[in-house]
């Protein structure tokens, strides 16, 4: 009797240490493309609202897969020699450039979604540097739904500080779309908005109710909008309805308390698919320009 059991006890043990893989992709064609060694790079005519004005800018979408480690969220250095430690990610990098009259800002956020496991994304950091100083922000998944954060600022009133929150993360929402739109999870949601939107802000951390939709706005393209129940922030990112489901701009605006609404928005300029960390030497300086970056 106790063998008849043992198989059993043994199935049961693998199915609970499956992990949920995502389901209603083509991982074939999905991998001809994410899985070549190489990155996709955007580039984007930003208009960047700061400081009661418009501010003309540029901005970068960087996509690429890395081998992650599970515990320490870094990419590994010996992804061969991880074992279970090693899970597939989607990296995005958005950077985003502008002047503020004399003086510039640079920003940098960076997310980490798995691209065949069913989970949330594990890592999210952003940082902002201007001539009045910087601050760096992370967020590392602790459980289901859960994330512990960081924040390193040199305003007095934020100072260093741990966050503790639940919800699903904005920033996360260019990575499902990459993946596949049907991984995004349509209706109302509690959010975590974007970590360059708390930044421009300066509100504290918190999820609010959201609802997520996807609709149609041309025969090639649809629109992911993100609204947010409070009325503060709407989200819009265009995208080709097609795999890869190219990432075309897209426009956020803030509400403020007086209905005056403040509205940023990116226009795609070019696309380039290349293994851009090779190229770094200064007469590979021309690819910049087929990018149209300045």
């Amino acid at each position: 009797m106790k063998r008849s059991i043992l198989p059993l006890l043994l199935l049961l043990i693998l199915v609970a240490c499956n992990v949920e893989q995502r389901k209603e992709i083509d991982f074939k064609e999905w991998g001809n493309y994410w899985f070549q060694g190489k990155a996709e790079i955007s580039s984007f005519q930003l208009s960047q609202h700061r400081y009661g004005e418009s501010r003309a800018g540029q901005a970068v979408l960087i996509f690429v897969t890395e081998d992650f480690s599970r515990k320490k969220h870094v990419k590994l250095d010996n992804p061969d020699e991880a074992g279970k430690d090693k899970i597939s990610v989607l990296k995005m990098n958005q950077t985003r450039d502008f002047i503020t009259g004399i003086y510039p800002y640079h920003m940098m956020l960076s997310a980490f979604t798995p691209t065949k496991e069913a989970s949330q994304g594990l890592k999210f950091t952003a940082s902002v540097q201007e001539w009045c100083g910087q601050t760096f922000t992370q967020f590392n998944l602790s459980k289901k739904d859960s994330y512990k954060g960081k924040l390193y600022s040199y305003f007095e009133k934020e100072g260093d500080q741990s966050i503790n929150i639940q919800g699903l993360m904005e920033d996360e929402l260019w990575n499902l779309l990459r993946i596949n739109p049907n991984q995004i999870p349509l209706g109302s949601a509690r959010i975590i908005p974007s970590l360059f939107d708390q930044r421009f802000n300066h509100q504290p951390f918190a999820s609010e109710e959201a609802f997520i939709s996807i609709k149609d706005i041309s025969e090639r393209r649809s629109q992911l909008e993100v609204i947010y129940a409070k009325g503060f922030r709407e989200l819009r990112i265009d995208f080709e309805k097609t795999f890869p489901f190219h990432i075309m701009g897209w426009e956020e605006v803030t509400i403020r308390s007086n209905g005056q609404q403040e509205k940023t928005t990116a226009t795609r300029l070019a696309v380039s698919t290349i293994d851009y960390w090779k190229h770094n030497k200064i007469e590979d300086e021309y690819l910049r320009q087929e990018l149209r970056l300045q």
